[in-house]
């Protein structure tokens, strides 16, 4: 975390922040408050002394390169008076030393009060239910019903026993536990399912990009992945890269407007892009946690948007529905949760996540999480519009994923799974494998 610390003090445009300072100096206590249903026992008030010292320095060295001026003056006057001017002289050269150490100890202070900023998460949205406990979070939608089977329902597992389409065990010889391998139909599979996703985004509207995988320190910066999660993200460090895995396509999304400023009719910017997504915490272990629930490396097709703050509701709206719609098309049964405040990502003022239903587990699992992360940031990252001839404003950002495949494939299968083993594919992905209709049988349309 040091070494992070001292790559963000090396950061051009210092004068960024995360949440806006001012708001924190003039409501200190309300800003506390609301990011303590987020994160338990967060305080601003070294934010506070931090802010406070740096003030205090920058006004006494103002005074004193007022005093210089001042001086500079009286010594070309008494200069062209003959006079003596070796007091004057020596007066500047120590306010010239004294400004010298005001202003470095700003830059470490400044430096410091970034780091520190920049770990506070985003403010929820007025209106999200406060609560540091997942178990309250608001069912507001389901779609389907839970399927019902005539025998024991398998979990991908079990029914990949007989289908072979994953080898967790020679990608584990590979990279180690958390780095599954898909091979035959399932990497079919998987490959339709990412291009059934794009095809569905970009025609709801999307763009379509293929970002870079890795991203600098200031992008994820920018992303709010750093610093907070430094210690989750996979690094690649030597003499000509200092580069970091993305955990997720929203940083690099995020990171194509970085220092921008917009023009209004260009919003809103409404991207999608397939990416391998690349986590150090794997999270708990545990028999739920196998297989592809939970691994290092994982598919994903995000959504990304860049809008004007007043159309920010509308196109959140849109991305949900967009990502919904994949669901509904695969005809598996989800519910759509409002988070707390406590459940939300650290970036998130606003988050609803898509859970679907795995029989194997007997319980819901997340395989999408939109969320409005309003101008926080967009305010790391300076992306900024114009209206007309006005002054820049930060835009609003927010990001979804559309789905992540991993979850979703285990959805799929378990959802379709016939007494047999067999697994019945749905009608959207058929023209995506040539006709292939059922895996693990060998009549005609099927696959083994």
């Amino acid at each position: 975390m040091f070494a992070l610390y001292c790559t963000l003090n090396r950061l051009e445009n210092k004068g960024k922040t995360m949440l806006d300072i001012k708001q924190i100096r003039e409501n200190p206590q309300e800003v506390e408050k609301k990011l303590q249903t987020k994160e338990e026992g967060v305080s601003v008030q070294n934010i506070l002394k931090l802010d406070g010292e740096i003030r205090s320095l920058k006004i006494e060295a103002e005074e004193l390169k007022n005093i210089r001026n001042q001086s500079a003056k009286e010594v070309g006057e008494k200069k062209r008076q003959g006079e003596d001017v070796t007091l004057l002289l020596k007066s500047m050269e120590g306010a010239k030393e004294k400004i010298s150490t005001l202003d470095h100890k700003c830059n470490e202070l400044e430096a410091q009060l970034k780091f520190e900023l920049g770990c506070l998460p985003n403010l929820p949205e007025e209106g999200i239910k406060a609560s540091l406990d997942p178990a309250d979070n608001v069912e507001i939608k389901t779609f389907g019903e839970k399927p019902s089977f005539s025998f024991e329902p398998k979990n991908h597992l079990e029914l990949n026993e007989k289908l072979h389409l994953f080898d967790f065990k020679r990608g584990a010889k590979i990279g180690g536990s958390g780095w599954p391998a898909y091979r035959g139909m399932g990497a079919r599979l998987e490959w339709a399912l990412i291009n059934f996703m794009i095809d569905t985004h970009v025609a709801n509207g999307f763009e379509q990009w293929i970002p870079p995988l890795l991203g600098r320190s200031d992008i994820l910066f920018g992303s709010a992945h750093l610093p907070k999660f430094e210690d989750q993200l996979f690094k690649l460090r030597d003499k000509d890269h200092d580069l970091y895995l993305i955990p997720t396509s929203e940083a690099v999304l995020n990171g194509i407007h970085y220092d921008e400023i917009l023009k209004e009719e260009e919003l809103p910017l409404k991207y999608t892009a397939y990416t391998p997504c690349f986590r150090r915490e794997a999270g708990a272990a545990g028999a739920g946690e196998r297989g592809l629930i939970r691994t290092h490396q994982f598919n994903k097709v995000e959504i990304f948007c860049v809008t004007r703050p007043e159309e920010s509701e509308k196109i959140y709206n849109e991305m949900v529905e967009s990502a919904e719609t994949i669901l509904q098309a695969l005809n598996i049964h989800y519910r759509s949760m409002l988070l707390v405040t406590g459940d939300m990502s650290f970036a998130s003022a606003k988050t609803i996540d898509l859970e679907v239903w795995l029989p194997g587990q007997n319980r819901y699992y997340e395989v999408s999480s939109i969320s409005n992360c309003t101008d926080f940031q967009a305010r790391r990252s300076k992306i900024r519009f114009k209206r007309g001839e006005g002054k820049p404003e930060l835009a609003h950002t927010l990001n979804g994923s559309g789905l992540a495949t991993s979850r979703l494939m285990v959805a799929l299968l378990e959802n379709n799974q016939q007494e047999d083993g067999s697994v019945t594919i749905p009608p959207v992905l058929h023209k995506y494998l040539g006709g292939v209709s059922q895996l693990g049988c060998s009549p005609a349309g099927s696959a083994d």
